[in-house]
């Protein structure tokens, strides 16, 4: 499979609706700008490709999906600079984060500061054994800023994301699972193949369907509940009246593989 690639960040071809995107910038991944601008260029190049359904995002670096922010780039801004460094950080990870198309954050070793808000920003995580994840912004003085603070409290409730934030410990895999930091774990060494064979799944399914799943539960965060429940009737009208509903009851019916787009 061919790639395209910046100095920090490489995307694969789309592979039957997958698309890769390598994390490569020695020594840990650090998101400085050659990684936000490669992630946007690969972000760019998935929303040119109308085939894409679902990204995964990789580290090529043993030991590391992404250590954090770029701390010696942050050392030598003043805080106008600092600013726009995380608005640029934010813009990319809310990129990713569009219900436009799933993503999935293959976690080998450490996923920490940005790293982890990188992580959450991805529809859902696979974590190898050895994984840990942390938010310890707080012993550089500062908040998790690329998100960290709104996401972790949605994935692990309120209590267990101060606890991780204020205390800026590591979590386990196993532990992070536990408490639904990440999704799937799987032995050390193997998120990558796992969130492969996830994503070739969810290939197989609508994506208009797994579009408005997306938004209508994200919508049940910041919407009373008798709202979500009218929302999430639109939703299945629209599916009904507009996507691919139709063809998965004619198959299912007929008793063959639906032919979603």
């Amino acid at each position: 499979m061919s790639e395209t690639a910046t100095p920090a960040v490489a995307w694969s071809d789309v592979d039957a609706g997958v698309m890769t995107i390598t994390l490569q910038r020695r020594p840990a991944n650090a998101l400085g700008l050659p990684i936000i601008d490669g992630l946007n260029a690969a972000l760019d190049a998935a929303d040119a490709d109308g085939s894409v359904k679902v990204i995964v995002v990789r580290s090529d670096i043993p030991g590391f999906f992404a250590a954090g922010a770029d701390i010696k780039h942050m050392s030598s801004v003043d805080a106008e600079s600092f600013t726009a460094y995380g608005d640029r950080l934010r813009g990319a990870l809310d990129r990713l984060a569009s219900a436009d198309r799933i993503s999935i954050a293959a976690v080998d070793g450490l996923a920490l500061g940005g790293g982890l808000e990188l992580a959450m920003a991805c529809t859902l995580r696979v974590g190898g054994a050895d994984a840990k994840f942390g938010l310890p912004e707080v012993k550089l003085g500062l908040i998790p800023g690329a998100g960290g603070t709104q996401r972790l409290p949605r994935l692990v409730g309120r209590g267990r994301a101060l606890d991780i934030m204020l205390s800026a410990r590591q979590v386990l895999a196993a532990e992070a699972h536990a408490i639904g930091l990440i999704d799937r774990l799987v032995d050390a060494g193997t998120a990558t193949d796992a969130a492969q064979a996830l994503a070739a799944e969810l290939c197989t399914m609508s994506l208009p369907a797994q579009r408005a799943v997306i938004r209508t539960v994200d919508a049940s965060f910041d919407t009373p509940l008798e709202e979500g429940f009218r929302f999430e009737v639109a939703q299945e009208q629209d599916l009904f009246e507009n996507g691919e509903a139709k063809e998965g009851i004619t198959a299912f019916l007929e008793k063959r593989a639906p032919r979603f787009s």
